[in-house]
Formats: C-alpha cells, structure tokens, sequence
C-alpha cells in the first residue's frame, strides 16, 4: 500500500523568470513605439510569457500521485484524476535533435497521454518515472 502523496510542482523560480521576461518584453515594445511590427511581436511575446507565467502560478503541482493513481494538470490548469488501472504505460521519452536531448515523461492511458518535462516536474524524468513505477507496484500489489 502507498503510505503518502507525492506531488511534482513547477520551481518557483521559473514563473519568477518568466514574468521577468515578460516585463522586459513589455518595456521593449514600450521603447519601440515607433515600428508598429516590433511592437507586435514584443507585445504578443510578453503576454504569451504573461500566460505561461500565470499557469505555473495557478498550476504548479503538474503531477500528484497516491495509493488511488494520479492527478495530472491538463490543458491550461485542469486536473484530471487517473486510476493505476487505467494506466497503461509510464515511460521516459528520450529525443536528441541538435546535439541536444530531451526526456519527457509520459503516461499513457491508452486514449490519453500526459506529458510532462523536468521543468514540470522539477526533477529528472526519469526519477519520476521510476517514483510513479514503484508506487504503481505498491498500489495494485
């Protein structure tokens, strides 16, 4: 049986960056008052930085798991309740495209799957993964 919660949330540090960027956005469209078109996409820039912003502030926890399965943030900062039974898959995604790799975990249901970074989360992937795993295990025996 899982003992507790365990629950993945955005750092806080990154709506701090983001709402900073967006600041600096705002003011670069402000200073390029003259060029309608560079303050289109400063404008547009910092409201899209804005939003993600806010969805991390009124979303943070983007993962939680306990003995029942787990609640996944969905959509803008919907949550949707998950049971172990419905899981079909918990896997890492790795991707390398330009010298670059990415890991993404995800969670199949098998109509649905949630994808969520180690900026979602806060930790690796693949520690994630591994975490869900075993209290899958210990959640349906």
């Amino acid at each position: 049986m899982v003992e507790s919660e365990r629950c993945w949330r955005v750092p806080l540090v990154q709506p701090v960056v983001k709402a900073l960027g967006a600041a600096a956005l705002a003011v670069v469209a402000l200073l390029s008052a003259g060029d309608a078109v560079g303050v289109a996409f400063a404008g547009i820039a910092a409201v899209g930085l804005l939003a993600f912003a806010a969805r991390d502030v009124l979303a943070p926890v983007r993962l939680a798991a306990d003995a029942e399965g787990v609640v996944a943030v969905s959509g803008f900062a919907s949550r949707t309740r998950v049971p172990w039974a419905e899981i079909e898959a918990i896997r890492v995604d790795d991707r390398r495209r330009f010298g670059l790799t990415s890991r993404l975990l995800e969670i199949d249901t098998g109509d649905r799957l949630y994808v969520f970074s180690s900026y979602d989360l806060g930790v690796p992937a693949q520690d994630a993964a591994g975490e869900l795993r075993r209290m899958r295990l210990s959640a349906t025996g």
